[in-house]
């Protein structure tokens, strides 16, 4: 007596089979295709306790990792510029990895100054201001710098300045890479002052006392990828894995952790959209 499976009982089987494939081939052209280049342009409101400017409007854009062949090409780049500059803000915080990878041509990577001339574009009236990211230091961080700079691009490494009156932006160096000063980059700010701060990577929130205003950053991807339930598998850097993406808290300090518009090791997100956030600060409610 044969003990073979029948062709009709085989048949669940094989479609079973074609059907987990089909649903790991539309996963991996979402992830590697559609989803990356899918660039959400956030709406957030904060309301800060004993701010006394009218309602400013702060695009944050950070982890460009701007490249060719990849996924944040020029063209991409210039895209999300021009989206940026038609939102009108009143000032653009730029929170570092500007370059892709560790900068290698043969690898794709843009020269700091193809980089600067596309980010150039961007226009506020209060100015485009910046800090370095792992991926610049990576590659040369003062080159970096220098080509931004050369676009009218302010760049801040445990720096601060005054923007316009009682409002000031201070820019906090690179943690994992050793750069991170919160203490000196804060200590010029007189008190009472209007403050956000900006910072590549959220750990640099381990390291400083909390102070009024906004900070970002970004660095996390969000993870790249953030499972239902379970959310971002990996945090790049000494900051916890909840820290990987939107409001955050440590030691009485708020920040906004972003996605991020580039992606690094491998090209492809999932559930975590890359990101551009358009911030409008006002008075506290009530």
């Amino acid at each position: 007596m044969s003990t073979a499976p029948s062709a009709e009982a085989a048949r669940p089987r094989r479609r079973l089979r074609w059907a987990a494939l089909a649903a790991v081939l539309l996963l991996a052209a979402w992830s590697f295709g559609i989803e990356p280049r899918w660039v959400a342009q956030r709406q957030v409101e904060v309301h800060l306790p004993g701010w006394q400017r009218p309602p400013l409007r702060v695009a944050v854009a950070g982890d460009w990792h701007l490249g060719r062949g990849g996924v944040m090409t020029p063209g991409h780049a210039r895209a999300i510029v021009d989206a940026i500059n038609a939102a009108a803000p009143d000032l653009v915080l730029l929170a570092g990895d500007f370059v892709a990878g560790d900068g290698d041509p043969a690898r794709g990577a843009l020269a700091p100054e193809a980089i600067a001339a596309a980010l150039g574009r961007l226009r506020a009236p209060l100015g485009v201001h910046a800090v370095l990211g792992n991926h610049d230091w990576y590659h040369d961080g003062p080159a970096v710098a220098a080509a931004l700079r050369q676009r009218g691009i302010v760049v801040l490494e445990n720096q601060a300045r005054a923007v316009d009156a009682g409002l000031w932006v201070a820019g906090i160096g690179d943690h994992s890479t050793g750069h991170s000063q919160p203490a000196l980059a804060l200590a010029a700010v007189p008190p009472g002052a209007q403050l956000l701060v900006l910072m590549h990577d959220p750990a640099s929130l381990l390291d400083m006392n909390a102070v009024p205003g906004l900070a970002v950053a970004a660095h996390t991807h969000g993870g790249q990828v953030a499972l239902p339930g379970i959310g971002a598998l990996i945090v790049p850097g000494a900051a916890p894995r909840s820290w990987a993406y939107g409001w955050i808290e440590h030691a009485g300090m708020h920040a906004w952790v972003t996605s991020g518009l580039g992606t690094s090791v491998l090209p492809l997100r999932f559930n975590r959209r890359p990101e551009w956030v358009l911030f409008t600060i006002d008075g506290a409610l009530g």
